[in-house]
């Protein structure tokens, strides 16, 4: 089964304004800023209420930000976010629908995350919108069919993160930064998704969304005395156990550099993250020293040092950027970007070489200066944003900064030396004690061992888990296509299979696909001769949006996009390799290069893993090592938009006839992930080809 998705580019025109740059402008004193001070007061029952009047707009905005730690949560892993996507799925007063109705009724906007709840309206709509804030925030009632769909939801995405290089590179980050049992080190799998239920949910929305500690940031059209009322209103009644505050640990710091490898079969491009953890925090000293060092080095986008070398220099990527990650309750510096597979190394040494360059040496000065130039304008733009004053307010409480900090902030900024940049970067960056992660190609392992020490590679898998190395096949791929069949037809011998199979002359397949994004299912049927007639047509709404034909020699593909597009001859070798009702059994006669390439542990199954190239797309097909069903199918094929990545993942199969086909499904492509039931298999009735043409 194919699917064809397309992206739409949108080109966006560059203004650029030319200036005389031969004059050097006269340098000012950084100018202390005038902010206003925030109203900071407590309700009766532990709320900080933070409050930004602004009366240019009639608008107003309510922001509930929970106070307790987060807390690491084992097999548990992705309570927190499963809890936060469903705050608003019902109350006990209102339903998901009802909420949805009034939110959209007055033109509100109404969200929450795994610790704080949002409302922003007109502020003539203010008393509708803090009822829907108020009843989301203290009365959700988590329906178990909302349950059941967000869980469902997940398990498609995480399906869909097996083959997304990027969310591979950032879990392995994850767990190579922090240590087990610190939240920021935990990644959501199907095994702690499993796990999680609505009585876990119910609980951690309990302990967690709970007033004593937390925090009301109030920005708008609204005075004290009015908001001094609406708290008594509104949250006066809120009740729960203070906030869990604890300390966590800032990292976990190695001691000489470790190399980890994320297997990305057919990859043609290498993910690279070079990153460690950094022991500081957003009221520290050295925050705005390293944030300035940060966007000198790959922070800065296209002027920064990475950026020219990687892109500019070496022309080894689009982008290569860095970042630091600051917060009170961890902190990591990462940088890299996407690679070609032939410079992977090459790439890594030279962002290494870039990070001891900066501990090294003095940063220049039209480096500095042009970077404090860049904080200073964005921090100024900023300041047009009315929530800025407020969210300034949140950051000194929380973080414990100098009351004036934000006002003397350009001052802090211009008062940023050379030496300051030096000793931050010698004190927290070091080339020599990095995790390099690199997801892509097994091609690419044995120049990766240069890097550590005792030229050692860690693999983790997507969720960044260790994986056993690919243990060798005990079984030749004809050997393992032939176990296939026999289970497949469930007959003793080979001699039997092909008999059973000869009497089938015509297949007919109806299928329902469903997805998180689309609120209607899409009807899929797809028919096959033994003639050689492959055919298939997708359905929406009595609509048909996709079709192929294909009648053993000839045919073409449509969709609503394109229109029709004959096959292509490489298209049409490929059909013919991938013909017959179970494709493997005639893999020999047909062309089809396959070979096994060992076992593999995929969706906890032992599997054989056989790879396969039709001349179109190569494959990874998973063969239980049990039953010998196929569990898993990663098809990567090149396309006019790149590299296209189908990845499959079968959890049933029905019996028809005596032979065995796949009945439900999960196929991802990209970000896109479709649940697939088979409805009907008819096996032998009359088919009018003519109708799939």
């Amino acid at each position: 089964m194919k699917a064809y998705f397309f992206a739409i580019a949108l080109l966006l025109p560059a203004i650029s304004f030319a200036q005389d740059r031969s004059i050097r402008p006269q340098a000012k004193a950084a100018p202390t800023i005038n902010i206003e001070d925030s109203e900071v007061f407590k309700s009766d029952n532990g709320i900080t209420i933070i409050l930004s009047e602004n009366h240019k707009l009639p608008r107003v905005s309510f922001n509930a930000v929970m106070g307790s730690t987060p807390e690491a949560e084992g097999s548990l892993a992705g309570l927190s976010e499963i809890t936060g996507s469903l705050i608003l799925s019902g109350t006990d007063k209102r339903t998901k629908d009802e909420l949805d109705n009034e939110k959209d009724y007055i033109g509100a906007s109404l969200s929450a995350d795994h610790n704080s709840v949002y409302m922003s309206c007109l502020t003539k709509h203010l008393e509708t919108g803090l009822s829907l804030m108020s009843d989301a925030l203290m009365n959700a009632n988590f329906p178990q069919e909302e349950v059941d769909r967000i869980i469902k939801q997940n398990e498609s995405a995480l399906i869909s993160a097996k083959s997304d290089a990027g969310t591979m590179a950032a879990n392995a980050r994850s767990v190579a930064n922090f240590p087990k049992g610190h939240p920021y080190g935990e990644v959501m799998t199907e095994e702690t998704l499993a796990n999680i239920n609505r009585d876990a949910i119910v609980e951690y929305y309990k302990k967690t969304f709970t007033p004593e500690g937390s925090y009301l940031v109030v920005v708008g059209d609204i005075t004290k005395e009015e908001v001094k009322a609406i708290v008594e209103k509104y949250f006066a009644s809120w009740q729960g156990p203070a906030s869990n505050k604890v300390e966590l640990g800032s990292g976990q710091f190695n001691k000489g550099n470790r190399v980890i490898f994320v297997k990305k079969p057919g990859a043609v491009q290498s993910v690279i993250s070079v990153t460690f953890p950094m022991n500081v925090k957003p009221g520290d000293p050295d925050y705005l020293k390293l944030t300035v060092l940060n966007e000198i080095l790959g922070g800065g986008v296209f002027g920064s040092r990475l950026m020219q070398n990687l892109r500019e220099d070496k022309a080894y990527t689009y982008g290569c950027r860095s970042s630091v990650r600051i917060t009170e309750n961890g902190s990591y510096f990462a940088a890299g970007g996407n690679f070609r597979n032939e410079v992977t190394d090459s790439a890594i040494t030279e962002i290494l070489y870039e990070i001891e360059q900066i501990t090294d040496d003095y940063v220049k000065d039209a480096e500095l200066n042009l970077t404090k130039s860049s904080m200073a304008g964005g921090f100024a733009r900023s300041l047009e944003r009315p929530s800025t004053v407020a969210r300034f307010a949140l950051n000194i409480i929380k973080n414990d900064l100098p009351k004036d900090y934000y006002q003397t902030y350009l001052k802090q900024l211009e008062a940023i030396t050379k030496d300051d940049l030096l000793m931050v970067a010698q004190k927290y960056f070091t080339p020599k004690n990095c995790n390099i992660i690199v997801v892509g190609n097994e091609e690419v392992i044995d120049r990766l061992k240069q890097f550590d020490a005792d030229g050692e590679i860690e693999k983790l898998d997507a969720f960044g888990r260790a994986i056993k190395e690919t243990i060798p096949a005990d079984i030749t791929a004809d050997q393992l296509i032939e176990k296939h069949v026999l289970a497949m037809t469930q007959m003793p011998n080979m001699k039997k299979a092909k008999k059973a199979l000869k009497k089938i002359k015509t297949m007919k397949q109806t299928m329902e696909m469903t997805m998180a994004q689309m609120p209607f299912p899409m009807k899929s049927t797809r028919i096959w001769t033994a003639a050689g007639v492959q055919a298939e047509k997708m359905e929406a709404q009595g609509m048909k949006i996709q079709s192929s034909y294909f009648d053993g020699n000839a045919g073409y593909s449509s969709n609503m996009q394109t229109g029709k597009k004959e096959l292509t001859e490489e298209e049409i070798s490929a059909k013919k390799k991938t013909a017959g009702l179970i494709p493997e059994l005639n893999y020999a006669e047909t062309g089809m290069e396959y070979e096994i390439i060992g076992i593999e542990m995929k969706n906890g199954v032992e599997c054989y893993v056989m790879k396969t190239n039709d001349g179109e797309s190569e494959s990874y097909d998973y063969y239980s090592k049990e039953d010998f069903k196929k569990v898993a199918v990663l098809s990567i094929s090149q396309t006019e938009e790149g590299t296209q990545e189908v990845s499959t993942t079968i959890s049933n199969y029905m019996e028809s006839n005596g032979i065995l086909f796949p009945s439900e499904m999960n196929i991802s492509v990209g970000q896109a992930a479709f649940d697939v039931k088979v409805t009907s298999i008819e096996l032998n009735a009359k088919i009018d080809t003519a109708l799939y043409k």
